[in-house]
């Protein structure tokens, strides 16, 4: 085997992590959420993580609420997982202590057939803000039990829900006024060129119909050729580690304008830039996802 190149899932790929960088396999752009998976250059050097940070993504939700949602007392919603401790920590690390408190903590299996009880403890702590980590079917449960019992606190989701699709699980109604975080260009938008060659590919070839995660799959794959390109001269799995760590500025049409991807072999995080999100419904009552506000960057440093 010469790579591993987007392997996807936070439960699955900690059981490789250690056997891959033993063994100098690249495992290059990986798919995981989990901070950890770029946070170690010097002792997973052959580990370059493609997708957000969910680590990040907590700590921009956390400065978010307490520059915009002061006094409000806040929840975190996660899935009993790295990605789901991570944003936990990320939101601890971004709220500011003099004007949020954390009210509620609450976790829940990946194998769960429901999560009532979690929302329940959670509209009795008295949140009146809810960060959920969780996958699309687990936050729409939570956001539909939330209306059963007459609580509608203001949700901020895991850019996983960022998507269209959501509103096939959650009604425009309940989902609107929903904050997520996103750095990619979403695929609703056909009038973007680079979006409907997005389109007509997945339309040439057989593929699913556009979302966003296949929008981030074509960016992953021009990731890859880029890398690819650049090792011409080394077709090796050294060279293939180089030509990636190289990447400088890297702009996929498929990203933000402002968003670029830039490696080296102390930094092994991709996408990392983004933008706030918030679920509107349009005079068709129609749901739709709508950008807002100033890019957002992590910190240049690791934070504890």
């Amino acid at each position: 085997m010469f790579a591993i190149v987007g392997s996807l899932g936070d439960a699955p790929h900690p059981a490789v992590w250690d056997y891959l960088n033993e063994n100098g396999v690249p495992d290059i752009l990986v798919s995981v959420g989990s901070h950890m998976f770029g946070a170690d250059p010097e002792g997973h050097p052959w580990t370059i993580q493609m997708i957000a940070s969910n680590k990040w993504e907590g700590v921009a939700f956390g400065q978010y609420i307490s520059q915009n949602l002061p006094g409000k007392k806040v929840a975190v919603l996660y899935p009993n997982l790295a990605m789901g401790t991570d944003c936990l920590e990320g939101v601890k690390l971004g709220l500011d202590p003099d004007k949020n408190e954390i009210v509620s903590e609450q976790s829940y299996e990946i194998t769960a057939v429901s999560i009532s009880s979690q929302v329940n403890n959670i509209k009795n702590s008295g949140a009146e803000v809810v960060v959920s980590n969780g996958t699309p079917g687990f936050t729409a449960q939570a956001i539909k039990q939330a209306d059963r019992l007459g609580w509608h606190p203001q949700w901020i989701l895991s850019y996983i829900n960022a998507d269209q699709l959501m509103f096939q699980f959650v009604s425009p109604e309940l989902l609107e006024g929903t904050i997520s975080f996103q750095g990619i260009k979403l695929a609703t938008w056909t009038d973007d060129p680079a979006i409907a060659e997005h389109h007509r590919l997945m339309k040439e070839y057989g593929g699913p119909t556009p979302t966003n995660f296949t929008v981030y799959a074509q960016t992953l794959g021009e990731v890859t050729v880029e890398a690819l390109s650049r090792t011409c001269d080394n077709l090796t799995r050294e060279g293939l580690l180089d030509a990636v760590e190289s990447l400088e500025r890297f702009h996929s049409d498929l990203f933000l304008d402002e968003v670029n991807v830039s490696l080296s072999d102390t930094d092994h995080r991709a996408l990392e830039d983004g933008v706030m999100l918030r679920a509107v419904v349009d005079e068709d009552g129609k749901g739709k996802w709508e950008f807002f506000g100033p890019l957002w960057v992590p910190p240049e440093e690791d934070i504890e």
